[in-house]
């Protein structure tokens, strides 16, 4: 199972005077310390149990909650009539938020809870992808931004219900490893483009 938050940072100039406006979309790459509350994906790597650091809710019936989410950062710099909004697009794990129960921490379990992880990352890679294709202009970027964010955002809400639906939170095996497939190879098409 998983709780989605959002988080934005932004800088945003509501009036752009520039004879040229481009937009440069980018990956976050911050490597936090060891002390840190986020975890940001890089693909490939893997959620270890001992990054489950939140208290257990008793009465869930789920035997572990991943906390992910993604969001953006946009900065914009201005300079000889030229205007470059920067966004850069992160995906993270929060570490106490999320949680497992005592005799629950299974290596099945855990695959399944970094399959949320991982679909939180297929759905911002594709809100990257959607914010490179978008038609910017100096007089539309934030409304884009917030628009390609909510759709991404309810497509990962989207994917994350029917995920834990169709494999009832990891219990049925069968469309568990169907799942698994299938993250797999979408996360596999990702690294190609």
């Amino acid at each position: 199972m998983i709780k989605n938050t959002l988080f934005i940072i932004g800088l945003f100039v509501s009036s752009v005077a520039s004879a040229q406006f481009t937009v440069t979309i980018q990956w976050h790459n911050i490597k936090p310390g060891n002390n840190s509350d986020t975890i940001y994906y890089v693909p490939g790597k893997k959620l270890a149990w001992k990054d489950f650091k939140g208290r257990p809710v008793a009465a869930s019936p789920a035997a572990a909650i991943t906390e992910s989410g993604f969001g953006y950062r946009m900065t914009m710099n201005s300079r000889n009539k030229k205007t470059n909004v920067i966004i850069t697009v992160f995906c993270y794990f929060t570490k106490n938020n999320s949680w497992v129960k005592k005799g629950m921490d299974s290596d099945y379990a855990l695959k399944h809870e970094q399959h949320h992880f991982d679909i939180t990352y297929i759905n911002a890679w594709m809100f990257m992808q959607k914010l490179k294709e978008a038609p910017w202009n100096a007089g539309n970027y934030n409304y884009l931004v917030e628009k390609i964010h909510d759709e991404c955002f309810d497509a990962l809400s989207k994917m994350q219900d029917d995920y834990d639906g169709e494999t009832s939170n990891g219990r049925i095996n069968h469309m568990q490893y169907t799942w698994n497939r299938k993250i797999d190879r979408q996360l596999a098409e990702l690294v190609t483009d």
